[in-house]
């Protein structure tokens, strides 16, 4: 699918997903709360799109890496941005050994790739290579804008599902401006459907992301084999050694980070690695190993 398509795709759910806390500001509380929801929204969607970077680096204890510090990383990602037209992003180190990799900011010139110590262990340059590719791929598709916003709208619909469920319970909910009042039935359906659905709608999202990124990525390093490679040796090492992750956050992962628990791998924000695996051998037997000139490429 083409980037267009794809954006196309991604309005009409985050068009969804706002349409279900407008829903929910309008069951709990008539045209009133449609506003209020309205503006909850627009305030968490500001903080997404401004502090979201900041916020999850932070939470796994990144911390930047100077070209003195880890030469090898910076050349590959010096490397891969002229290659991709992107500015340089910022470099971050992750002090963990589960081996991971994501990409974070609002549009590419405030944008860092973050890896964990544990990715430099076990990957050889190529499958690192096509690792920051894939991440770099995301920094270009504008996609960490986009999952930042539908996370942050999702999780409002979550909590203010746990809200009403609570306020079911204790039989205080529904709008003020019927006869009936509110159903307390109704009102616990809403609270389990409307977060159900909010959470299907960030799942395809993310694994649409995923695909579209180890394609992009594939291109931009020309070597979509040492990328499946990769992919794989991560899926081994993330169900050895899940992180420790918030659910929240395990969709900017390059594997999912929650792989190791059977719970979380059945609503999982990745589509499988067998598929994506798959999908590169195939753009590998369409284009050979390497997709781009020799010179391209390291020694």
């Amino acid at each position: 699918m083409s980037r267009m398509g794809n954006m196309l795709k991604t309005t009409v759910l985050l068009a969804a997903l706002s349409g279900i806390l407008l829903a929910i500001g309008n069951y709990v509380g008539g045209p009133q709360g449609m506003v209020i929801a309205l503006i909850f929204a627009g305030i968490m969607n500001l903080g997404a799109y401004w502090f979201s970077d900041k916020i999850v680096l932070r939470l796994y204890g990144a911390e930047e890496v100077s070209p003195a510090q880890a030469p090898e990383l910076h050349a590959i990602v010096d490397s891969l941005v002229q290659r991709a037209g992107l500015p340089k992003p910022r470099v971050y180190l992750i002090p963990t050994e589960t081996p991971n990799a994501f990409a974070t900011g609002r549009d590419p010139q405030h944008a860092a790739v973050a890896v964990t110590q544990g990715i430099l262990r076990i990957l050889g340059r190529d499958e690192l290579e096509g690792v920051l590719a894939h991440e770099l791929a995301h920094v270009r598709n504008r996609d960490i804008l986009i999952s930042s916003v539908v996370a942050t709208v999702a999780a409002a619909i979550s909590m203010i599902g746990n809200m009403i469920r609570w306020a079911a319970i204790f039989g205080g909910v529904g709008r003020s401006d019927d006869e009936e009042g509110g159903s307390p039935i109704g009102a616990l359906a809403m609270a389990i459907v409307a977060p159900l659905i909010a959470m299907l709608i960030q799942l395809w999202i993310s694994r649409t992301r995923e695909y579209g990124a180890d394609a992009t990525g594939a291109e931009i390093s020309g070597k979509p084999l040492a990328l499946a490679s990769a992919l794989r040796k991560l899926e081994r090492g993330a169900q050895m050694m899940p992180m420790e992750s918030n659910p929240a956050t395990s969709h900017l992962f390059i594997v999912n980070p929650l792989s190791g628990r059977s719970l979380a791998s059945i609503f999982s924000t990745h589509p499988s690695t067998e598929e994506r695996v798959a999908r590169l051998e195939a753009m590998a037997g369409r284009f050979g190993p390497r997709m781009a000139p020799p010179d391209r490429y390291f020694a």
